[in-house]
């Protein structure tokens, strides 16, 4: 269940063979050492899980290149073991992502399960496969449950959004926050919270979170009565699908030029990676899903959720690739 991969640096020009995504994550650990930093964790109290890449939709922002013909799932053995995990260390938070989630049909469990010694339980959901009518039982689980929906909206125009999403996904998005809003979600003093999640549209930086948000609130109610609790940006991860079409469409090193130049070592203490730990549909480790889609492991080595006995230890170093920028970049990404 354990094996070990080299989790060394080597110098550009030291050979041959040197691997693209090692240079790059020289380059971001080099930053780091330019600034006198070093990115450890403090105390890890979210667990994330990542149930796998199978999704009803494929984005082209997606990092984890998730879709309709995914195939990696998490099965239910794998499920019994991170929930032994999360009772063992205590999380305060659960963080359940994906692919689409609400696909994994050990989604239901893990919910009745984790909210039993889980103060807070989060579902990130891109919408459409959660109200699809052969999941519909999953929102008033979550209801029950005070479950946090944590939901994809990368944009308020339509065209943007479908090109970003796919054709009818922005129409559909939008009547699942009506539903939602139906049964109490983002209503002031229901207990049910909404967040939105907002990605850039292209090869660009987020705008600011707090004008952004501000005009997602006032859109959404003047146009269609739809209230939420927060919004968040994001920038798009250079990984997966998103990184792909970066270098199609020849706006890769424009991008990563523009994550560098906007590198903010502020950003620092406040990256998920230091308090949260990622678990894969397959069991093993990652400081975060970002690492999980790039193939670096917590700690060099590809270790499995039952065979630790709790959370890393604060102090523990944090694996780095060239990814990493864009969470460092502007006001960072949290």
């Amino acid at each position: 269940m354990e094996k070990t991969t080299n989790g060394r640096l080597s110098k550009p020009g030291a050979a041959t063979d040197v691997s693209k995504e090692t240079l790059l994550a020289e380059s971001f650990a080099s930053m780091l050492a330019l600034n006198g930093l070093e990115l450890v964790r403090g105390q890890t109290t979210v667990l994330q899980i990542n149930m796998g890449l199978l999704c009803n939709q494929m984005c082209r922002h997606c990092h984890l290149e998730a879709g309709p013909g995914r195939v990696e799932m998490m099965d239910a053995k794998t499920a019994a073991e991170i929930i032994a995990f999360a009772e063992r260390s205590r999380f305060q938070t659960i963080d359940i992502t994906g692919g689409a989630p609400e696909m994994n049909g050990n989604l239901a469990v893990f919910i009745e399960n984790l909210a039993v010694f889980a103060p807070r339980i989060m579902l990130r959901s891109n919408l459409t496969a959660l109200t699809e009518d052969s999941r519909r039982y999953l929102v008033e689980l979550c209801k029950e449950y005070r479950v946090v929906l944590v939901a994809s909206l990368p944009s308020l125009n339509r065209a943007q959004s479908d090109s970003q999403r796919g054709r009818g996904i922005w129409e559909k998005s939008i009547a699942a926050l009506k539903e939602l809003n139906a049964i109490g979600y983002g209503e002031p003093g229901s207990g049910l919270e909404l967040n939105i999640v907002s990605n850039p549209a292209g090869a660009f930086l987020p705008a600011s979170q707090e004008a952004t948000e501000r005009k997602f609130r006032k859109d959404l109610w003047t146009r269609w009565g739809i209230v939420f609790n927060h919004l968040y940006t994001f920038g798009n991860a250079p990984l997966g699908r998103f990184q792909k079409w970066l270098i199609e469409s020849g706006n890769f090193e424009p991008y990563m030029r523009r994550l560098t130049e906007s590198f903010n070592p502020c950003t620092l203490p406040g990256l998920m990676c230091r308090t949260l730990v990622s678990v894969s549909w397959d069991g093993y480790l990652y400081d975060c899903d970002f690492n999980l889609a790039q193939g670096l492991p917590l700690g060099g080595r590809a270790i499995h959720v039952s065979r630790v006995e709790g959370a890393p230890q604060p102090g523990t170093p944090i694996a780095v690739g060239e990814h990493c920028y864009a969470c460092t970049a502007g006001a960072g990404f949290t």
